[in-house]
């Protein structure tokens, strides 16, 4: 059985698997945890990552604003479930991502430019001030994620390269860094394969390490003649070479099916953004936007979800 490497969270939100439920992942019973009544002046609030910080937790949330500027606030809790969020704007963009590294918080965020989206990375020891760094991409991508340490001495980031539009190029790619400011050897990790991912993949929460690989939640799309719809898939990709990619679900973990991932702003969306895992229990905890409107939160297991992905492999079919 697979095994979390990292730290235990003993205080990680959590409640049981329902009764008589098959599938690998399942929705937290208080759903949606995060609404726009959390913020003054929010129109919406989703697609947002946290991570443990000192005795509870901090975070990074995507907030669309009465004048529907897309930004970026933080936001403290004691339990990870109820947030206290910041009315201060720390960066404009959308969707980001937070991960650990060392004795730092780093932060990719879809950054606005006047040449398209770019990711930006910053980083903070308080989550009050934050140094921002070189643009990782240019001139235009989305859904840049960090690995939470080093492999082989470089920095890792997924990233999926697009155009000012909204969806072309549907393909997750992998750069590395030895310094966070320049950026290359730039490798293909995955495409879209089956139809509920059939549009365009992107990498979702920051990926847990496993003792034999990487675990990597990512979002599919899939284009009907009802438009996009947004379900969250999983794939174990290799410890030292994590372009390379050795196992794959066919189908998704969660997909759209309650009201408050149907219906919003942007109907039909389930957005994977972060993961709590904790080592000793193997317990995790998905924080994804839902219909682009609100903050879901989800659970699983490494031993239901690795289980899953093996028994539903795309790569290796029996």
């Amino acid at each position: 059985m697979s095994k979390i490497i990292g730290e235990n969270i003993s205080n990680l939100p959590w409640q049981e698997k329902p009764s008589g439920y098959t599938y690998p992942v399942w929705r937290y019973s208080g759903n949606p945890i995060i609404t726009r009544d959390n913020l003054q002046g929010a129109n919406s609030i989703f697609n947002s990552a946290v991570v443990p910080f000192k005795d509870g937790f901090a975070g990074v949330f995507r907030v669309d604003t009465r004048t529907r500027d897309q930004v970026i606030v933080t936001g403290r809790s004691k339990d990870a479930v109820h947030w206290t969020l910041d009315e201060k704007v720390i960066f404009y963009g959308y969707d980001p991502r937070i991960c650990k590294i060392d004795d730092k918080y780093y932060l990719s965020w879809v950054k606005l430019t006047p040449h398209g989206t770019v990711i930006g990375i910053a980083y903070t020891a308080d989550f009050e001030s934050w140094t921002e760094l070189e643009e990782a991409t240019y001139p235009v991508a989305r859904n840049g994620v960090l690995f939470p340490r080093k492999i082989n001495g470089e920095y890792m980031l997924l990233v999926r390269p697009c155009d000012r539009g909204h969806t072309p190029y549907g393909d997750i790619f992998i750069q590395s860094s030895k310094d966070l400011e320049f950026w290359g050897k730039y490798r293909f990790v995955m495409g879209p394969v089956k139809n509920w991912e059939m549009t365009k993949v992107g990498a979702g929460p920051t990926p847990i390490e496993l003792d034999d690989g990487w675990l990597l939640f990512y979002h599919g799309v899939i284009t009907s003649c009802n438009g996009f719809t947004y379900s969250m898939g999983a794939a174990i990709l290799d410890k030292n070479e994590p372009w390379k990619v050795l196992h794959r679900a066919d189908s998704y973990l969660l997909a759209p099916h309650e009201i408050y991932e149907t219906v919003g702003d942007v109907p039909n969306v389930v957005f994977p953004c972060a993961a709590l895992a904790d080592a000793e229990t193997g317990r995790i905890a998905i924080y994804y936007g839902a219909a682009d409107t609100s903050v879901g939160l989800a659970f699983t297991t490494v031993e239901d979800t690795v289980k899953y992905i093996k028994e539903h492999d795309l790569l290796n079919r029996d």
